[in-house]
């Protein structure tokens, strides 16, 4: 990346590409500051759900430009009807009524997933006000798994300075087996070369190339071993994967060459998949409180169309980073 910080990079990137997304929570403070931020920019066309006169004063109080700026209010939309039809054929196999379909298209989430699902938009970022399992369930039901995926999960940008990190799944599945962190290495490789990486992909254990035993060990040994079949499916050699490694032995090229001396690694990885979720979400925060690292996400991956979680103690930066990441994973 240069002289240019994560930050800087993806929000040219995205104002390149000027791609379509919606904001569901469109009545939140942060949200409108974040659409007036992302509009001076120029960075993306947004469409923000919910009261038009209510954001459209929001708004012009700020002096936002909004000609990039349409407001939907779902329980008058013309095309109302029209998503509850769909709706109701994706799940009417699941018991969901014609009538049920209506009331829940109506939801600003799932209007908008609505709207990624026929490309009336790019993708849409969600969760400053809304749960994980409210962004993340219209987006399963209506958009489905990614091609090749059975598991949708999280990851965090980890950056300072010059240095970018990825970590999954710190957000999401709370103790997926062998296959699943098999899938969310593939997934967090995609990422990885959507952004520019080359994935050197650790698959961490409390134990180095069988320093300790334990059914912990034996899990990642073989998530590592699934995950490189399918990686070699998929990437023409842009990669290094192995596993399983303690964190020194991944990262530090000094401790690699005692503890893992033939990995291909070399103490070098930049992406990191953790065993269970308890880890995960540990190692992001301490890593972002005590390395002072920059943390993007939740970025949500193994979706056949971008859909990306906020947390509820999001910033209107944090928003406008969001947009930006969505963008990218929408090309």
């Amino acid at each position: 990346m240069g002289n240019k910080d994560f930050s800087q990079v993806i929000l040219e990137k995205a104002a390149s590409l000027y791609k379509h997304i919606a904001l569901p929570e469109g009545e939140d403070i942060r949200t409108i500051e974040a659409a007036k931020k992302i509009a001076d920019m120029k960075m993306a066309k947004l469409t923000l759900f919910g009261d038009e006169k209510k954001m459209s004063d929001e708004l012009k109080k700020m002096g936002a430009k909004t000609n990039d700026i349409t407001i939907i209010n779902p329980k008058t939309s013309p095309k109302l009807k029209e998503y509850a039809e769909k709706f109701y054929q994706l799940r009417k196999n699941k018991g969901v009524t014609q009538e049920q379909a209506l009331e829940i298209v109506k939801d600003e989430v799932y209007f908008a997933t609505m709207m990624v699902k026929t490309d009336e938009v790019d993708g849409l970022v969600s969760g400053a006000v809304h749960s994980t399992p409210d962004t993340v369930r219209p987006a399963l039901q209506i958009i489905k798994a990614a091609k090749g995926v059975a598991t949708v999960s999280s990851m965090f940008f980890m950056t300072k300075g010059d240095t970018t990190l990825l970590y999954a799944d710190s957000g999401l599945n709370q103790d997926p087996t062998a296959e699943q962190l098999a899938d969310i290495a593939l997934t967090t490789a995609r990422t990885a070369k959507q952004f520019g990486f080359a994935a050197k992909i650790a698959m961490l254990s409390y134990s180095t190339k069988g320093s300790a035993k334990g059914t912990g060990p034996d899990k990642m040994i073989k998530a590592a071993g699934l995950a490189k079949e399918k990686l070699a499916k998929e990437f023409d050699g842009e990669y290094a994967i192995d596993g399983e490694l303690q964190f020194d032995a991944a990262f530090v090229p000094s401790v690699a060459a005692k503890k893992a001396p033939g990995s291909p690694l070399k103490g070098q990885a930049n992406v990191f998949i953790f065993p269970d979720l308890g880890v995960g979400n540990i190692c992001y925060k301490m890593t972002e409180r005590l390395a002072g690292y920059n943390a993007y996400g939740p970025i949500l991956q193994g979706i056949a169309k971008p859909v990306n979680d906020l947390s509820r103690g999001c910033n209107s930066d944090d928003i406008v980073a969001a947009v930006a990441i969505t963008a990218i994973q929408s090309v």
